[in-house]
């Protein structure tokens, strides 16, 4: 054999044993495949949930104490009033009374005796004395402008600040806010201003005007049958004061029992002597930055005593209408006397020219 036919044959030898070799790979490969089973979409591997620890069950959680049941005092533990009286924040509450109002010592004694009754409960409490809420509806009767409009303001954020009202606004309501003039609108009329007076006062004036029991087609009665019900039932959230003429006053509860026996407080508001209407014009003066010189003093007692035998007459209404007046008639007086010079004092004084008596 020569060496030509020997190398050809190692080649030969070379190529089979390589075929050979990859012949048995891919026998083994196609082996490894036949067992395994093809994977469809329900046999995909699930994803992985984690698993909480386990949480022991939550008890109720309990009411806190400070907010909702304040802490009660030991049994030999003292209170001052005093104490209690700057804790609510209602000293100028009284001094504001004081302020606004000249007279009237009935009144504010009764105010007095309210907040007495709040504060006395407030500290019954914190010794764990509970008692149920006091009725805090109200009637003031009295002429108009002797300020019961001005006392019922003081009243909300007086029981406001001891913490019986949530808010302490005042809603100032009469017949036409709550009566309506056709069947089936009177309710939904009056539940917008209770709505609007929840948390506060609701002020009805001239409230005997509710009731008209000679008009058969009259709605006022609606209203006054609401009004029960929200008094008994809502007096945690409102407070309503009444108010208007005492003779006509009387007559309304006479006609409704319900709404008297529902009515707390009654405050009577006496018309103001003369030199309680004086001293409330001086002061309406000096808030304006005005004075009464001695005679334009004298000029307005005698108006005044004049007037307080009308039957219109409208008490310190009828002071500052009055004043009013007289400072167009200052105005007027001065302004009209182009090139005259007038100084500071000149401004601020009014004379009796300025103040016309009526014959």
């Amino acid at each position: 054999m020569s060496a030509h036919d020997v190398s050809t044959l190692a080649i030969s030898v070379v190529c089979c044993a390589i075929f050979l070799i990859l012949t048995v790979m891919v026998f083994h490969a196609l082996l490894s495949l036949s067992k395994t089973t093809p994977m469809t979409a329900n046999q995909a591997p699930a994803p992985v949930r984690t698993v909480p620890p386990r949480v022991p069950p939550r008890r109720p959680a309990r009411r806190s104490r400070d907010r909702d049941e304040p802490e009660l005092l030991p049994v030999d533990a003292t209170v001052t009033f005093g104490a209690e009286r700057r804790a609510a924040d209602i000293d100028d509450v009284f001094e504001a009374l004081d302020r606004d109002l000249i007279g009237l010592v009935p009144v504010k004694r009764k105010v007095q005796e309210i907040a007495a009754l709040l504060l006395v409960d407030r500290a019954r409490n914190k010794f764990g004395l509970s008692a149920p809420r006091p009725n805090l509806h109200m009637c003031f009767t009295g002429p108009p402008g002797t300020g019961k409009t001005t006392v019922a303001l003081r009243m909300a954020e007086l029981l406001h600040r001891l913490g019986y009202l949530e808010q302490g606004h005042l809603v100032h309501a009469m017949r036409d806010d709550l009566v309506a003039e056709y069947v089936g609108q009177t309710a939904p009329k009056t539940k917008r201003v209770l709505d609007a007076a929840m948390g506060g006062v609701l002020f009805i004036d001239e409230a005997y005007y509710l009731f008209r029991p000679g008009d058969s087609k009259d709605y006022g009665q609606e209203v006054v049958d609401i009004l029960l019900q929200v008094m008994e039932n809502e007096r945690d959230k409102l407070v309503v004061i009444l108010a208007g003429y005492k003779d006509r006053m009387d007559d309304f509860f006479g006609s409704n029992p319900g709404m008297s026996s529902r009515i707390a407080h009654h405050l009577d508001f006496a018309a103001f002597e003369l030199d309680e209407l004086v001293h409330i014009g001086r002061r309406m003066m000096e808030r304006s930055n005005y004075y009464l010189s001695a005679e334009a003093e004298a000029a307005f007692s005698e108006y005044l005593t004049d007037q307080m035998g009308q039957p219109r007459f409208a008490n310190a209404r009828g002071v500052r209408n009055e004043l009013d007046r007289a400072r167009l008639r200052h105005a007027h007086r001065l302004a009209t006397e182009l090139d005259r010079s007038w100084n500071r004092d000149d401004l601020m004084r009014l004379e009796p020219a300025d103040v016309v008596i009526r014959a």
